[in-house]
């Protein structure tokens, strides 16, 4: 027992002369984009030479001292960033890790909505894309068995074309470039190109940006996908291979579950799987600047049991400024306006 006792306190006296972990930040802290991050370690407990620090293996500074290092975070980029201070003792060196997540300064703008006209949607489209070029709608319908693609007139909801897609596909996001439609799978890991006009199919790709396939739109240089997750990936608009992320959050933390997409006036539209809001997101930074809360935009005399699901589905019409929204299996979609 005194041998126990006795090895238990030289390795407490061992442990309390070593360098252990970061005074400053504690581990997974937030932090507000464009405050200064004070680094600091407990090496004041022994004898060292020098420490470096370094953010996500960049180096930020060497310090031959016990004084913090001052890092400004205006310019770095959202989300888990993991902080790794060496401590250098001649040829002995010590490792220290935490993690913190930064993320925008500012809350959301909360915005409602005014609706300014209903037009009909076909409760039988599972709405998984929508985006309106040349005053019609191009329309993605989800669920094995039931998937297709859809060329619908604005004002009287008329399906003009359709394409059934083979069952062992879930069709998911869309968007439409020049005169390609470009469309996704959910789990297949397989996209289809078709032709804008006829729905003749192009091309098949592999599908390999996200887990899942969920959402698409174009910026005018990259195609946007989202997977169900707070990423965003860009892909290459003739490849389709992945080319960058966005990572997305707002001041709380990751925005999971963004879905149907649009891209307006340089910001991301994204629907929220499962709630009634869209995030409007600065692609620069993946800061959500503002939320739409959509609540109530669907009557309850409207909804069918069994049938009505979430809200799902973003179109701009850049010409003429209207942004309208629905849902899958919803009989009605909505022209709004913020407020």
């Amino acid at each position: 027992m005194l041998g126990f006792v006795l090895i238990g306190l030289y390795a407490c006296k061992k442990s309390s002369s070593k360098y252990n972990y970061f005074l400053s930040p504690v581990e997974g802290a937030k932090v507000a984009s464009g405050s200064i991050l004070t680094l600091k370690t407990d090496a004041g407990a022994g004898e060292f030479d020098s420490i470096k620090y370094f953010m996500d293996e960049k180096f930020l500074a060497k310090k031959a001292d016990t004084q913090s290092v001052k890092v400004p975070t205006i310019d770095l980029p959202l989300g888990s960033r993991l902080l790794t201070a060496i401590i250098y003792n001649g040829s002995d060196s010590a490792e220290l890790t935490t993690n913190i997540q930064l993320l925008p300064s500012k809350p959301p703008v909360q915005y409602s909505y005014k609706v300014i006209n209903v037009y009909p949607h076909d409760i039988s489209s599972y709405t998984q894309g929508l985006e309106y070029h040349d005053g019609i709608f191009y329309e993605s319908d989800g669920v094995y068995g039931e998937s297709s693609l859809r060329k619908v007139e604005l004002k009287t909801g008329k399906v003009l074309k359709l394409l059934n897609i083979d069952a062992r596909f879930f069709a998911e996001g869309l968007t439409v470039i020049g005169n390609r439609i470009i469309m996704i799978t959910w789990r297949e890991g397989v996209g289809f190109v078709y032709d804008k006009d006829t729905f003749n199919k192009l091309a098949e790709f592999p599908y390999t940006s996200g887990a899942e396939g969920w959402g698409l739109a174009f910026d005018g240089s990259h195609i946007l996908n989202s997977d169900g997750t707070n990423n965003i990936y860009l892909l290459n608009k003739d490849s389709f291979l992945k080319e960058g992320t966005i990572e997305v959050y707002d001041n709380n933390g990751a925005v999971d579950s963004l879905n149907e997409l649009e891209f307006i006036d340089g910001k991301i539209y994204a629907n929220i799987y499962q709630t009634d809001k869209i995030a409007i997101i600065d692609p620069k930074t993946g800061a959500v600047e503002a939320y739409i809360d959509l609540t109530g935009i669907l009557p309850a005399t409207d909804y069918v049991d069994g049938v009505t699901d979430v809200l799902n589905g973003i179109a701009w019409d850049a010409k003429g400024r209207r942004l309208f929204v629905t849902g899958k299996k919803w009989n009605k979609l909505f022209e709004i306006t913020l407020k």
